[in-house]
């Protein structure tokens, strides 16, 4: 008589690997709040870690290799706040300089038009709004609970201070433990799993490192380009709008829309008429029309396989469901989600 063969643990297994994953996911979610500097300096660490290695193949201490790389990237951004300043003080100035103008459009066309459309006299009306505001300021003033506290703002402040005080901590010792973490991470993984989690993991940051590396690539020549044709339109803040718009770059067609916002305040300030408006908008519709049709394309390659439709939809979604959290994930989430999908395609298949 044949014995009985052993029930096979995979279901269990199966249940078991679920269960992890959903209780990770449910602790994500409810950790976001204070993930957001942990997972920000992994993301910068994970970008800078081949220029450490470098550095340490020179024959550079880990720890100064580190350093050197946290000293270039406060430079840099020390570099960016001098240029962007000047920037945003000149639309901010602008801005206010506008609203006297905006009042006066708007009491001499806003106002007759609703007065003629829907036979509202907001100027004639103002009076018993502001009597009724006054009946009922009682009311009002029980709304005041629900209001944000000036402590919680304070704290919210402070909290936020904090964690931008803690990035740069962060930063440095992932950048430093890189290897040894994800050493000692791997050293985690039962021996017979491991070497099909590497290869995937492998694979996802093949995905990664292709897309941030091309994309890094599109964000260079973007902001040459802006920043060169702006300077031929003769805009003041040419190199400012520029950087901004080839930098929001990594998020499809924001650049483009925040660049055209900048560049239509700056040149609006400087040149005050349409037809110096037009050339500013011609460059940002060329720019597009070249980074969209010939230069990611090219840098990027339809071989990462991250479509930018894509990108957009794990930007929202992320974003939607886990905030600013969400938002450092979803690129990474996206390429595991790609690498799974050419898994299942090759067990499919």
């Amino acid at each position: 008589m044949n014995p009985q063969p052993p029930l096979q643990p995979f279901p269990t297994r199966t249940a078991l690997t679920l269960a992890v994953v959903l209780a990770g996911g449910w602790l994500l979610y409810l950790l976001a709040p204070i993930l957001s500097p942990f997972l920000l300096a992994a993301a910068i660490a994970y970008l800078c870690d081949p220029l450490v290695d470098r550095l340490e193949a020179r024959k550079l201490s880990r720890t100064l290799a580190t350093v050197l790389v946290l000293t270039g990237l406060a430079l840099v951004f020390v570099l960016l706040a001098l240029i962007l300043t000047p920037l945003f003080q000149a639309q901010a100035r602008l801005f206010m300089q506008q609203i006297p103008g905006l009042v006066e459009w708007a009491g001499n066309t806003v106002l007759p038009w609703f007065s003629t459309h829907f036979g509202v006299d907001l100027v004639r009306d103002q009076d018993e709004i502001l009597a009724w505001l006054r009946a009922h300021v009682s009311e009002l003033t029980r709304l005041t609970p629900y209001l944000p506290k000036l402590a919680d703002s304070g704290l919210a402040l402070l909290g936020f201070f904090a964690n931008l005080l803690l990035v740069p901590v962060v930063l440095f010792y992932l950048l430093r433990d890189w290897d040894t973490t994800l050493a000692h991470l791997a050293g985690w993984l039962p021996d017979r799993h491991r070497a099909r989690v590497e290869g995937f993991a492998r694979e996802i940051d093949t995905v990664l490192s292709q897309f941030v590396r091309g994309q890094v690539m599109v964000i260079l020549v973007m902001c040459l380009f802006y920043s060169l044709a702006l300077w031929i339109t003769g805009l003041h803040y040419a190199l400012a709008v520029g950087l901004v718009a080839g930098i929001l770059v990594f998020v499809p067609y924001l650049g483009v829309v925040v660049g055209v916002l900048l560049g239509t305040l700056a040149a609006w300030a400087q040149f005050g008429t349409l037809a110096g408006l037009l050339p500013v908008w011609g460059v940002f519709a060329v720019g597009q029309l070249l980074e969209g049709m010939l230069i990611t394309p090219w840098l990027v390659g339809e071989k990462v396989g991250l479509h930018p439709v894509a990108v957009i939809f794990a930007l929202m979604a992320f974003g939607q469901l886990l905030g600013f959290v969400g938002v450092l994930i979803a690129i990474p989430a996206a390429a595991v989600f790609l690498v799974g999908l050419r898994h299942l395609k090759k067990q499919l298949d």
